[in-house]
């Protein structure tokens, strides 16, 4: 056998390592974004959020005024100053903690963990891709090819902890 395969096969597994860590690290950033911004959605009143997008349409940053992405901006943002908004809270702060303790869990290795954490992502995808489905948004198609790739990461680190008998 050649050094430069011995040396690619213990790449591998540094490479997929690092992966792994650099897709939590995304998780774990997008969790505690998601906790954060149910809070403000607690401490935000439905008038600030008009006057910002007013500002926001006013400098034609997300296009014409009257184009789709500005229609759908005041929709959610008429049904988010109705007071409707309980369930984007309560989803945010939900999802945001379980993303937490899941990655958390992972870093520590902790062998449970893997096996709630596929599951856990594979709902979110499943959320994620009948949403997008309902919306048309690109954007939850994104994040659920995102999450589709954590999960095939946690399965490959779940496997290699696995095999490894130092693990416990």
């Amino acid at each position: 056998m050649s050094i430069t395969r011995v040396t690619n096969r213990a790449a591998a597994p540094r490479r997929r390592e690092r992966l792994f860590r650099i897709a939590l690290l995304v998780k774990g950033v997008d969790g505690a974004a998601e906790l954060i911004t149910a809070g403000v959605l607690l401490a935000v009143s439905g008038a600030a959020v008009h006057r910002l997008v007013a500002v926001v349409l006013a400098r034609d940053l997300l296009g014409p005024p009257d184009g789709t992405l500005a229609r759908h901006l005041v929709a959610g943002t008429d049904e988010f100053a109705s007071g409707n908004r309980t369930f984007a809270v309560v989803y945010l702060a939900v999802h945001g903690l379980i993303k937490l303790v899941l990655v958390l869990a992972l870093l520590r290795h902790w062998r449970p963990a893997y096996p709630v954490a596929t599951v856990a992502l594979g709902v979110f995808v499943g959320y994620e891709l009948t949403h997008a489905a309902y919306t048309g948004s690109v954007l939850l198609l994104f994040l659920a090819a995102l999450d589709i790739a954590v999960i095939v990461l946690v399965a490959l680190e779940y496997r290699a902890l696995r095999r490894d008998p130092t693990t416990t």
